[in-house]
């Protein structure tokens, strides 16, 4: 007897299990969110998992990422997180797509073949068009906000980007959003005020944000407890 979601179904019942079982994701971006958003879905019964991310695994990424070992490096993300999520379920259809999402290239992605749309991507361009065309199709879409520059992952919401606080983030896409009539866009923020980051522009010269495991751990986590309980809800 396969006992690994015993512990869940005696939590959730057999019916709800079954049920997320039959339901399909798609989610942009596989790194410090994104791995976290996977992973616990994978830990979650979901069997029909599909990722989108064009990244290889840096060492920069190992502080914070649960695909990124020493033995990872330099491999595809999108390709460590499938055997990862084989090694948890070996019922689990994963798609790895080794790209990433642009508007130049939306069209090669059928949202309707989903029951949920997952956003954890860091262009600006691309979280607004993945919004938009979730939302034009009626499927369900979720969206992560800056996890940059923060530590503290009890600051964490879940909420409308319309009524977001702290997030320069959220301010660009509630603007774009607002322009093009979007409505009700769900996202998960934080509302810790960003860490003030001194950095010596000779040395360093443009730098990515930083960063710490918790949050996104944290945001990771919450977007799948979110897109677990709204499949629950769904026919």
């Amino acid at each position: 007897m396969d006992k690994r979601f015993s512990r869940l179904e005696a939590l959730i019942g057999k019916n709800n299990l079954d049920k997320i079982k039959t339901k399909k994701v798609i989610v942009f971006g596989a790194g410090g969110v994104g791995g976290f958003v996977v992973e616990s879905l994978a830990r979650s019964g979901l069997e029909d998992i599909t990722i989108v991310d064009n990244d290889i695994v840096e060492e920069s990424n190992i502080n914070r990422q649960i695909i990124a070992t020493s033995d990872s490096l330099g491999k595809s993300k999108v390709e460590v997180m499938k055997d990862r999520v084989l090694s948890i379920n070996r019922n689990s259809h994963v798609t790895a797509i080794q790209k990433f999402y642009l508007p130049e290239n939306e069209e090669e992605f059928d949202f309707s073949k989903y029951d949920y749309v997952i956003d954890c991507v860091d262009t600006v361009s691309a979280k607004i068009s993945i919004i938009c065309r979730a939302k034009s199709l009626g499927i369900p879409v979720i969206s992560a906000l800056g996890a940059g520059n923060k530590l503290d992952p009890s600051k964490l919401l879940v909420a409308d980007i319309y009524k977001t606080e702290y997030d320069p983030l959220a301010k660009v896409i509630r603007k774009e959003l607002r322009n093009r009539g979007i409505k009700g866009v769900k996202v998960v923020y934080s509302s810790e005020s960003p860490v003030n980051i001194v950095v010596d522009e000779k040395e360093h010269g443009r730098h990515s944000p930083a960063s710490a495991i918790f949050v996104p751990v944290a945001m990771g986590i919450l977007i799948a407890k979110t897109v677990i309980d709204d499949l629950l809800t769904q026919n």
